[in-house]
């Protein structure tokens, strides 16, 4: 059984930072990718960014992308997001997941694993 823990959420105010992490159970090259979810009261769970396991290839959706970046820690079995330059919009529950196949995916229902969420909230 996988296990996905993410923690690092809170309440930041506009233009504020944060750092997501996401502990796996298991080994994180053991997946063909890891990836970032959000998802806002109404609206469906949208892609954020995602980490192949083989070649460490990144995508970011062009909402984030400059403001966000993901990584991992080997050792630590570890994947993070950082998170600058914060809007209210950015204000999910934000799901860490793995999975994935050969090719990095955006949609997530490419990703079997999933954690329980964490709440971020920036108050403008």
């Amino acid at each position: 059984q996988v296990q996905l823990v993410e923690s690092g959420g809170g309440l930041v105010q506009d233009g504020g930072s944060l750092r997501l992490s996401c502990a796996a159970s298991r080994s994180i090259f053991s997946f063909n990718a890891m990836g970032w979810f959000r998802q806002a009261p109404g609206n469906e769970r949208e892609f954020v960014a995602a980490i192949s396991g083989s070649s460490g290839t990144i995508y970011y959706a062009d909402s984030v992308k400059g403001r966000f970046t993901i990584s991992r820690d080997s050792a630590q079995n570890t994947m993070y997001l950082q998170m600058n330059n914060l809007k209210p919009e950015d204000t999910a529950v934000y799901y860490c997941a793995a999975g994935g196949d050969s090719i990095l995916r955006t949609g997530s229902r490419f990703y079997r694993y999933w954690g329980q969420g964490t709440q971020v909230t920036i108050s403008s």
